[in-house]
């Protein structure tokens, strides 16, 4: 019998997510439901970040006076000659917790709330799972009639995911649509360390064709004054605020891992969308790359909707190994830590 039987557990749970809802669940995450240009605080030792503001700001503008989707045929050449000059896309790069999904969903605000106009939010694997679902042509006929499309933590993890992104945002550019995009990796980078990027030069180049780029330095904001992760709980301390908390989960981690392996990523989502708080028991070290990046994923779509974590075990700056922190999938992992660090410090304060 697994522990805790008669609590709710993320291993029970294989949501089925209908395609039609995938592309109606593209918008910011509830973390981000609310921020504004006006709420982004730029440090004064780092300029780039009010710069970043000042772009990002100026190319909505752009998106709302010139920049939007057309529906191709000569309409959409013509619409594309009297779109403003330029890219058309803008890339955010820069580290990890300065604040760029932050800017990226300030954009989607300006375009869609503020400006009347429709734009659509993802990760890039959101958007790669779409393209599954749906396949190639539907999902770009379900993206060609926004003005904007925003893609988050833009990262290419394989061959395959870099040909069928430059094509995907090809076609949409040919459409009118503008790109918005933020990475931890320069455009014309992607792909280094991951995999042979060099005999796929000609696809990533294009893909950095499409952008202007906006750096944006910085330290991370979710570690400013505070300790890299908290300490872990006792083993009861967790089962104890998982019963305590309505809308809690309660599992063993190794049973989560196994769980995801069986869960599309694209319903990761799904799968936590209604829990109040995620506890996991004994929390120990991953060493195999694919574990590690469904464990990526999940940290994701935990911050974005903001679910504390509650854990014992290790502590969450020591969840990955040193090989995989060092490896190609670095910067994915420090951000899994950071996100994990900042949801297991609320999950503390709730024991």
């Amino acid at each position: 019998m697994r522990p805790g039987a008669d609590l709710d557990s993320l291993a029970d749970r294989n949501p089925r997510v209908p395609p039609e809802q995938l592309v109606a669940e593209l918008v910011p995450p509830p973390r981000f439901a609310d921020v504004r240009f006006g709420t982004y605080v730029p440090a004064p030792e780092h300029p780039s970040q009010a710069e970043a503001v000042a772009g990002m700001s100026a190319f909505g503008e752009r998106v709302l006076t010139g920049g939007g989707a057309s529906r191709g045929g000569l309409g959409g050449l013509f619409k594309r000659k009297s779109a403003p000059a330029g890219p058309p896309g803008i890339y955010l790069d820069g580290g990890f917790g300065v604040g760029k999904t932050h800017l990226l969903s300030s954009l989607y605000h300006q375009v869609v709330t503020e400006g009347g106009r429709t734009a659509a939010y993802g990760t890039f694997v959101e958007y790669t799972n779409l393209v599954g679902a749906l396949g190639f042509r539907p999902a770009v006929d379900a993206l060609a009639p926004h003005a904007l499309v925003c893609i988050d933590e833009f990262e290419l993890d394989d061959p395959g995911d870099t040909v069928l992104m430059s094509r995907l945002m090809r076609e949409l550019v040919d459409r009118g649509v503008r790109l918005a995009a933020t990475s931890n990796t320069l455009p014309g980078s992607l792909g280094e360390g991951r995999f042979a990027a060099q005999d796929f030069q000609r696809e990533i180049q294009a893909l950095a064709g499409q952008f202007a780029v906006q750096r944006v330095d910085g330290e991370d904001y979710r570690h400013r004054g505070l300790p890299a992760a908290p300490d872990p709980l006792a083993d009861e301390d967790v089962e104890r605020v998982a019963a305590g908390r309505q809308g809690a989960t309660f599992d063993d981690f190794p049973t989560v891992l196994a769980h995801l392996a069986q869960v599309h990523p694209s319903r990761y989502g799904a799968m936590v969308g209604s829990t109040s708080a995620v506890c996991l028991r004994g929390v120990s070290t991953v060493s195999d790359q694919m574990v590690g990046l469904r464990l990526v994923v999940l940290a994701d779509r935990l911050y974005d909707r903001d679910i504390p974590v509650v854990a014992s075990g290790v502590p969450f700056d020591a969840v990955f190994t040193d090989e995989l922190l060092h490896g190609g999938y670095r910067k994915k992992y420090l951000r899994a830590v950071s996100r994990l660090s900042a949801l297991a410090r609320d999950g503390a304060a709730l024991a």
